[in-house]
């Protein structure tokens, strides 16, 4: 099979050929569809995470067809369509996954960072991990569900009622959190790049009451505030937005530092928070949501030898939606 495969820090990534690999007990075998290109794919690539195992194929919003079942398998047949999301596996045995808390496994795996993800024309994964897809949503527009949809998910969550919610970096997480949050009566406050008028209208065109550049103050004071720009310094910026007794939530996987600020845009009990990884019920429940809201994603496609390209693009910060890869 064809893939592409970081096998330098630093990258870019290498066209490779390797055998298709085969499924072991309790896993199956994916023949990709569609494959979302996520940031923390950019964070992998451009050695931003610790201890990535080199070579690796990146990629964990994966959409496929179940090719081959491994021994033990149960809830999946051949030819099914399947997602495959960023947590791979988790030990179900540490103090995090008996607390129903396995997104903080304290030895997980995680899919295009520890484990081969969707770059590739065959991807193997552990069935319990992987999640049946709603109808509706071609291969391609339902690839950013699986990360983009299920973190922004989770970060909502974690903003709790929040009649004014801020978005700070309007990407292919922030275009599906802003429909479902519009769907449930919020008002979405959209924060992009100063002069980034393409995001700004972008953010309008999904639901957004109000876009604006990160630098300028939103016409409402904020109840909850979610970051999924890795700028450090939105975290201060966020805080002077968001009332007293708010939540900013740092919805990313990485961050640059935050800088310091005065304890006075803190004060007033409001909570910063970060949201890490995922659990199933997450996504049970996101893919539940979703076709309600309905949530439509944007996508851009690109051939699979285009990795690079889309992650340059996405770095660059010139995309609109989401970039999915087709093999």
């Amino acid at each position: 099979m064809k893939a592409m495969a970081l096998t330098r820090w630093g990258g870019p990534l290498e066209a490779v050929e390797r055998p298709i690999p085969q499924p072991g007990p309790g896993q199956i075998l994916v023949r990709v569809k569609a494959c979302g290109v996520c940031r923390t794919d950019l964070h992998v690539v451009d050695g931003e995470l610790p201890e990535v195992p080199l070579p690796i194929v990146p990629g964990h919003e994966v959409v496929g067809t179940v090719e081959r079942l491994g021994a033990g398998v149960e809830g999946f047949s051949l030819h099914e369509r399947v997602g495959i999301p960023w947590l791979g596996y988790t030990c179900g045995e540490c103090w995090y996954c008996r607390h129903a808390l396995e997104n903080l496994c304290d030895a997980p795996g995680f899919t295009g960072y520890t484990i081969d993800g969707g770059y590739a024309e065959y991807a193997v994964a552990d069935a319990r991990y992987c999640f049946a897809l709603p109808a509706g949503y071609s291969d391609a527009e339902a690839a950013p569900l699986l990360c983009a949809g299920l973190i922004g998910h989770r970060s909502l969550k974690a903003a709790g009622e929040a009649g004014h919610l801020g978005i700070y970096g309007f990407g292919a997480a922030a275009h599906i959190v802003a429909q479902v949050a519009v769907g449930e009566g919020s008002k979405v406050y959209a924060f992009t790049r100063p002069g980034d008028e393409a995001a700004q209208e972008f953010a309008l065109r999904m639901g957004a009451d109000w876009a604006g550049g990160s630098d300028a103050e939103p016409p409402h004071l904020l109840d909850a505030a979610i970051i999924f720009a890795p700028v450090g310094a939105l975290v201060p910026a966020a805080l002077r937005a968001t009332r007293k007794g708010g939540t900013v939530v740092c919805g990313g996987i990485h961050m640059s530092d935050i800088p310091a600020f005065p304890y006075d845009i803190l004060w007033g009990e409001r909570v910063v928070r970060s949201i890490a990884n995922l659990t199933r019920e997450d996504a049970r429940e996101f893919l539940a949501i979703a076709p309600g809201v309905p949530v439509k994603t944007e996508v851009e496609l690109f051939a699979l030898d285009q990795a690079n390209e889309a992650l340059g693009r996405l770095r660059e910060g010139r995309l609109t939606g989401a970039a999915v890869l087709i093999p």
